[in-house]
């Protein structure tokens, strides 16, 4: 069989044996051959049967199809380097064990590779090796022997979890460099300080910080990458900045392997495996299951609100994640839907987390006698279920109205990942709203705080509601954390409590010295004019849209 293999299909049979699931785009950029010759070679391979495809997509990159070797293919490059089979199952990631690894994190992998291929654009050829149980997901050996440690931050990575990941990056052996992937801003500070804080002072290692949608997106030359303090450089930049040499950290090969069989996607709802999902949702399946992972319990009129699409459309999302068992839906007030423990692991597997902690976290499911048992998480937004509810509408409410208005909504952040921590006065402290998000348009940024209040209607429980952010505000911590200083939006229900908080909150300011950017409306007013039209009261001023906050720094 291997005779009939040209040099150039027998590389191609090689690289897709040590990077699995490539995309034809990548193969060329990291086969370093031009696409017509790598998409003939990978057509007279797969008419062959010595590879396969499987669709793929995400929210961040458009549906392509990726290739790994078949059973067949497998066996004929055992032949081509004259090696026993087990040994290249063992040195190459093509056993089961490790092709179902690859298929579970195949949404945090297709970034991964667009980083890869654009490394390939600069120097040739790369060393790319998959990291199964290390902190980082892979690392890259460039031609001159500089190592890049590539370590991705999935949506659901709790800050702890990740902190510890980076933890334990800085005590392994030094590579050249570290290229951190994170959702959103937030996370990219925190990143920033996480791994500073983890290094040792001896042998720094450059790290460089980058949004995952701008990853997936960008080329070399694009400056997306930040370092711990200085502009954005762009990729070749960072390559430049590497330190010489470089050490990767020996894992231990697998003791037991065994080839897999070919993928087969032709199966029912019930028979699909796990580790196919990735293959199998859409994209705009995947998105909706990240929604309902931040924000629990949520109503399919909000769930349409939040992906900004029709009632219909969302509908046909809903019906294809419940029959595949990745959600369900409770009667409560209304009808809300909520993660499965299906839906919490392959979310869990794609982001590198502990499934067991997701689930006690956010797990949900119905008892003999109709109840529902629930995560300590899904247990706490589920008893006081109204002020979730309107915490849910004003989000979606707002993620309407902004498109409308010219608005990008960048980051929208449910209650767990809105807190901040911080230090007053030696003493830890703690902000929790319930949401935090950020609005741009062109260059202007407005980042905010969300607290929806129903019992704060008492001057001294005012002032208590306050006083987390007037220690927060009192210091450089809003500006560290978000580039600009947050607005504070605050809602009631009452329409008569707006007035008699801002009173409180002018003396508070007054009496801390400590100016707040501060904003309050109620429900009624909200409902009417929209999050970001003429519904808010500022200190001192009169009602007034929330659209056009030039003054706000």
């Amino acid at each position: 069989m291997t005779r009939l293999l040209s040099k150039g299909q027998a590389d191609l049979l090689r690289l897709l044996a040590q990077i699995p699931l490539l995309d034809r785009l990548e193969m060329a950029a990291l086969a370093g051959r031009s696409r017509g010759g790598v998409y003939e070679s990978a057509a007279r391979l797969e008419d062959a049967g010595l590879i396969d495809s499987v669709p793929h997509g995400t929210p961040l990159l458009a549906p392509t199809r990726r290739y790994y070797l078949t059973e067949p293919g497998v066996k004929a490059l055992a032949v081509a380097e004259v090696r026993p089979l087990g040994r290249l199952l063992r040195e190459y990631p093509l056993s089961l064990r490790f092709r179902r690894t690859l298929l579970e994190r195949l949404d945090a992998a297709a970034v991964i590779y667009r980083l890869a291929s654009a490394l390939a654009g600069l120097d040739h050829p790369l060393d790319f090796r998959w990291r199964r149980a290390l902190p980082q997901d892979a690392d890259v050996c460039l031609p001159d022997w500089r190592v890049l440690a590539m370590v991705r931050q999935g949506g659901t990575a709790e800050r702890a979890g990740f902190a510890k990941r980076l933890w334990r990056l800085a005590q392994g052996p030094r590579p050249s460099a570290v290229l951190v992937m994170v959702p959103d801003e937030v996370r990219l500070r925190q990143a920033v300080v996480l791994l500073r804080d983890a290094r040792t002072p001896t042998a720094p290692v450059p790290a460089f910080f980058a949004l995952e949608r701008h990853v997936a997106a960008a080329g070399a030359g694009d400056a997306i990458w930040r370092p711990s303090a200085g502009a954005a450089l762009s990729l070749a930049e960072v390559v430049g900045r590497a330190n010489p040499g470089g050490m990767t950290a020996a894992e231990p090969l697998l003791v037991r392997v065994s080839i897999p069989k070919d993928i087969d996607l032709s199966g029912g709802s019930d028979e699909i495996p796990d580790h196919l999902l990735p293959v199998l949702l859409r994209p705009a399946e995947k998105r909706a299951l990240d929604l309902l992972a931040d924000w629990p319990w949520l109503t399919r009129n909000d769930l349409a609100g939040l992906l900004d699409v029709s009632l219909p459309r969302v509908s046909q999302f809903t019906v294809a994640l419940e029959r595949l068992g990745l959600a369900t839906g409770f009667q409560l007030d209304a009808r809300r839907l909520a993660l499965t423990d299906r839906g919490l692991k392959l979310l869990a597997r794609r982001d590198r987390v502990s499934t067991g902690e997701a689930r006690q976290r956010w797990s949900v499911s119905r008892e003999n006698d109709g109840g529902i048992v629930s995560g300590r998480r899904s247990r706490q937004l589920l008893r006081d279920l109204e002020h979730t509810a309107a915490v849910h509408r004003f989000v979606a409410a707002l993620n309407r109205q902004a498109k409308g208005l010219g608005w990008d909504v960048e980051q929208l952040d449910p209650p767990h990942r809105a807190s901040r921590y911080f230090r007053h006065y030696g003493g830890p402290r703690a902000l929790h709203p319930d949401a935090f998000g950020t609005l741009r348009r062109d260059d202007l940024l407005r980042p905010f705080f969300l607290e929806y209040e129903r019992r704060a209607v008492r001057p001294a429980t005012m002032a208590q509601r306050l006083a987390p952010y007037l220690r927060y505000y009192s210091s450089h911590r809003p500006t560290d954390d978000h580039g600009h200083r947050p607005l504070v939006l605050v809602v009631f229900d009452d329409p008569v409590a707006p007035t008699h908080f801002l009173e409180v909150a002018r003396r508070e300011m007054l009496r801390v010295r400590v100016p707040l950017p501060l904003l309050v409306s109620h429900r009624e007013l909200l409902e009417r004019e929209g999050p970001l039209g003429p519904a808010w009261l500022e200190p001192g001023g009169n009602f007034k849209p929330v659209e056009p906050l030039h003054h706000y720094q």
